[in-house]
């Protein structure tokens, strides 16, 4: 015959276990790096205006020192903000803290419709463009419609610990 005091203890055992277990294994859920539609167009026939944005973006900070960094999700947002007019990307190139070109993501011109938001993420794990990475891109709009809006969004989280910060794109030359 079974001990009446070991069935209680055990059931309180396997709650604690299945506890810890599912504080720990809390799972991940895969995003694509790259948010991107990838829809290829062809410019409209009829005159656009064109601009070029800067946008700076942090894969990683300095934490405590110069030789000690911290890695971070960055989050490019490129959003339409026009109720009625389409925005036509023509560049879209990821550069690191030197200067150097580490991707491009455009092969030809692509579109984002009126109100829409594009997003490109570098994952945590990618530090390749480090402190000062940075993104151009160029752009066309229908005379008179308002110019895209770029935003970059980092976020890292350890534990209970979270950074975020958001830097906003610039229009250049």
């Amino acid at each position: 015959m079974m001990n009446k005091s070991f069935l209680p203890k055990s059931l309180i055992l396997l709650i604690s276990l299945l506890n810890v277990y599912a504080c720990t294994n809390q799972g991940t859920i895969e995003i694509p790096e790259n948010r991107w539609p990838h829809r290829p167009i062809d410019l409209p026939a009829d005159s656009l205006e064109t601009g070029h944005s800067y946008l700076s973006i942090y894969s990683q900070i300095y934490s405590d020192t110069e030789h000690r960094t911290h890695s971070l999700t960055a989050t490019v947002s490129i959003r339409n903000v026009s109720q009625s007019d389409t925005i036509y990307l023509t560049r879209a190139d990821y550069y690191d803290t030197h200067g150097n070109l580490l991707k491009s993501y455009l092969e030809k011109p692509n579109y984002v419709a009126p109100l829409e938001t594009v997003e490109i993420v570098i994952a945590e794990k990618d530090n390749s463009g480090g402190t000062g990475a940075n993104f151009l891109f160029d752009w066309a709009v229908r005379p008179g419609a308002p110019e895209p809006y770029f935003e970059g969004i980092m976020i890292s989280t350890i534990g209970s610990q979270g950074l975020s910060f958001t830097t906003q794109g610039i229009r250049i030359w």
